[in-house]
């Protein structure tokens, strides 16, 4: 998963990002919300951890930000040196979902983090994960399409798992990047575009299949479940999915 930590300390910052690239994540720190705000309107992420107390501005006020102006419903957890009831409350009411006081303690914050995305990617765990006709066996990884084994190499059945089991999610194209080839590792500009050219064509996904998956310019990709008949007008074909 890929996880953005906010926190002004770099001491603070350094043990959530050690943490969660302890357990597998791959961990982005900020130092500051206004940072934090401008990378979240071109890349995506998993789960949000952030800090209460910035020197620009207060952590309610990020998470507001990303409830109503960027209207993500992004897993959110409060690490915080405020410790009252009251601050609990306005954190949750904020539109947090999960709150943890300093100092930060390695197996709650781990276990905190791993309920947060065990709930909200509950299609994670699965050992079948089931999309209309696509059935993705994770343990064997195969992927079966109207009863049919579909053949995918490795990175190309990486990708297409994470676009079906982010169904509706816009991904930056860095999200997908990490996901599939891993952090920092070298990917030519176009092997993204390529391979999706390829699921779309191996995988035949259009609208006719209950699919579209689309190009956001400048941003990334958007696979979605959709409904065939709102693309087709009588007497007309189906239109295809875009590029």
């Amino acid at each position: 998963m890929r996880i953005a930590a906010l926190d002004d300390e770099a001491c603070q910052l350094e043990m959530i990002r050690h943490t969660m690239e302890g357990i597998g994540h791959e961990c982005h720190g900020f130092q500051d919300g206004k940072t934090l705000l401008r990378e979240l309107r071109r890349e995506t992420y998993d789960l949000l951890v952030l800090d209460w107390s910035l020197p620009d501005m207060e952590g309610p006020a990020v998470v507001h930000w990303v409830r109503e102006d960027l209207c993500s419903r992004i897993p959110i957890l409060f690490v915080t040196n405020r410790r009252e009831e009251a601050d609990m409350v306005e954190g949750l009411t904020a539109g947090a979902d999960d709150f943890m006081v300093k100092p930060i303690r390695v197996g709650e914050l781990e276990a905190r983090v791993r309920a947060l995305l065990r709930r909200s990617y509950p299609a994670q765990h699965e050992t079948e994960l089931v999309f209309g006709a696509y059935h993705f066996y994770p343990h064997s990884r195969t992927l079966h399409v109207d009863g049919r084994p579909v053949e995918l190499k490795h990175r190309e059945y990486e990708l297409a798992l994470f676009l079906f089991q982010n169904l509706g999610r816009l991904l930056s194209r860095e999200h997908l990047r990490e996901a599939v080839w891993g952090l920092g590792a070298e990917t030519p500009s176009r092997s993204l575009d390529t391979h999706i050219s390829r699921l779309r064509t191996k995988l035949d996904l259009r609208p006719s299949n209950g699919f579209l998956l689309s190009a956001i310019y400048g941003l990334g990709y958007r696979l979605e479940a959709i409904e065939a008949d709102a693309f087709q007008l009588p007497g007309t074909s189906t239109v295809g999915a875009v590029a």
